[in-house]
Formats: structure tokens, sequence, C-alpha cells
């Protein structure tokens, strides 16, 4: 999650929004009220619907998807423009439920708010998947650490098993004595 999260108000112009895209090196804001409650979300795509408006032939929205997104054409501040409801996240959610929501909703960006709606992050793509860069040597430990005793203890608690003896191999395991190791 990125906690320094440039966010926009309602009433910030869509001019001020340009340069700001170029500034920060975002893709999108968050439009807060005064308080930092999420209203909505403009994203590159939301703007980019003015020059595509503009590039239209003239007549029944003739370029534009949606009667929408040509009224959206015509936006000048952050509210107007803005996608209302945007989806978002709690802080203590699991990266399983953030890549879900974004690949259920079609979405590259989630607000992170707090119990009373209040922006304080956002998580993008490059933040989920950047669970795959986690070094192996992390990995294995978490695995032998917690995982290997979950199971034990898991077992030790099935209705009938009366001891365990915890014969897991630990491969390259060197701080676990010989005698915990699986024995053949």
């Amino acid at each position: 999650m990125t906690a320094s999260v440039v966010a926009v108000r309602g009433d910030t112009s869509f001019k001020d929004m340009a340069a700001l895209l170029g500034s920060s090196r975002v893709s999108a804001f968050p439009v807060v009220d005064e308080t930092d409650r999420v209203l909505g979300l403009v994203s590159e795509a939301d703007m980019l619907i003015k020059e595509a408006d503009q590039a239209s032939p003239p007549g029944l929205f003739a370029g534009l998807r949606r009667r929408r997104d040509h009224e959206r054409a015509a936006a000048v501040m952050a509210g107007e423009l803005m996608t209302r409801c945007p989806v978002t996240i709690g802080p203590d959610e699991p990266v399983e439920q953030a890549a879900f929501l974004m690949y259920d909703r079609g979405i590259k960006r989630l607000p992170v708010v707090d119990g009373a709606g209040h922006l304080i992050g956002i998580v993008s793509r490059a933040d989920v998947l950047s669970v795959y860069a986690r070094p192996d040597d992390d990995i294995w430990r978490e695995v032998t650490d917690q995982v290997g005793q979950e199971v034990v203890d898991a077992v030790s608690h099935v209705q009938g098993v009366v001891t365990v003896r915890d014969r897991l191999e630990y491969a390259g395991d060197r701080s676990r004595p010989p005698e915990s190791r699986a024995s053949r």
C-alpha cells in the first residue's frame, strides 16, 4: 500500500489534474471531501474522454461509447468527471482480497479507507503483485516456522490422535536439532 496518496477535491479543475498527473507520476486520483472521505476516483482514462470527444465527428455522440462519456467530456472539475462509488478496501484486508476485487471489477487501484471511509492509502496492481518479489528465504522461513508448526498442531487436535511426532523434513535447515528432523 502506498500511504502518501495524491488526492484531489471535487472542485479541482481539469487543468490542475492534468498538471498533477505529470508532476506526481500517478495515473489516478481519489476524490475526497474536506474530511478526506473518498467520494470517487478520476483516472487518466476518465480524463482522456475530453480529447476523444474532441476527435469525434459531430452528431449523435458518434465516436464515444455512451451518452455518459459524452457528458463527462464536458466536465471541468473532478467532481463532475469522477467515477462515483469507487471500490475501496480496508487496511487489514489480505492481499488476496485486493487482487480479487481488482480482477473482478476490472480496476487498477483501490483506495484504502479506515472504518469511517477516510482515505489512508492506495493499493495498486504493482503493490498486489509485489508479494511474488518476496525473497525465497523469507518464504521458506515462514513455511517452516509457521505453517509446519500449524500442521503439527492441527494434527494433534484431530480426534483419536494420541501423540504427534514432528517428522517433517526441513531440507537445509541447520537451526533445528537433528532429533527433530525426519528419520528414515
